[in-house]
């Protein structure tokens, strides 16, 4: 993808590397794709998936697969992620990260670096996460997130998820910014709260970044706008 774009077959199947841009939905990025490619390939229809969802807070590797290829996401979907975090301490949301307003707030005073970097390490390996409420996950056939937003309860269930790295890459007592390495199927939303309540205060995600799925990296990848704006070279034959 950091090559000049040549010989793309869309409908025989791509794979597609994007860099999602903040406040877009993962639906969002499939969308303007797919109608972009139609419009200049001058067809009504395209396959177009992608990969791993991506949180509208959140932005960095999304992969997108046309054509055939949409056979290769669940390979995909499994890779090792990436990620780096900044987390807010001392306060909550229901959402857990920037969606929704603070509902909580705690102290922080006895948070240090000694004890998050403690705290960190218990993360690392197999671990039961119980997924956010405002999440894709599907609870009586309709979304988690559709539920909370209307203000249901909902119970969601611990699943298994492993985490191989947990780095503190920075601190202080407001905020802290940490890189993940972990399996599919792991939110970094939960992650956060459930290091809030390990250092016996409270936490949010305030910033996330993809960084790579499997042996794909976001250093690769394509802005949207470039995309679109060079669409022309990519349905050339």
């Amino acid at each position: 993808m950091g090559e000049e774009p040549k010989n793309f077959d869309f409908i025989k199947g791509e794979v597609l590397l994007f860099d999602k841009a903040l406040d877009w939905t993962s639906f969002d990025l499939v969308q303007k794709v797919r109608n972009n490619l139609c419009r200049a390939m001058k067809i009504k229809k395209l396959k177009v998936g992608h990969a791993g969802t991506l949180d509208p807070k959140a932005t960095g590797l999304m992969i997108l697969c046309t054509g055939k290829a949409t056979k290769q996401i669940e390979t995909h979907q499994a890779g090792e992620k990436e990620y780096l975090a900044t987390i807010k301490l001392g306060a909550t949301t229901p959402s857990f990260d920037l969606e929704t307003e603070e509902d909580a707030r705690f102290d922080t005073t006895q948070i240090t670096q000694a004890l998050t970097e403690a705290v960190l390490q218990q993360f690392i390996g197999d671990i039961e996460q119980v997924p956010p409420v405002f999440s894709a996950v599907k609870i009586d056939g309709q979304r988690a997130y559709t539920h909370a937003r209307k203000g249901q309860d909902v119970k969601m269930r611990s699943r298994l998820i492993h985490i191989r790295e947990l780095e503190l890459l920075d601190f202080s007592q407001e905020k802290i910014e940490i890189r993940v390495v972990c399996s599919k199927g792991t939110y970094i939303r939960a992650l956060a709260r459930d290091i809030g309540k390990a250092l016996d205060s409270g936490a949010y995600l305030i910033g996330l970044r993809r960084t790579r799925i499997g042996d794909f990296k976001v250093d690769d990848a394509l802005s949207v706008s470039d995309f679109l704006k060079n669409i022309d070279k990519f349905v050339t034959n």
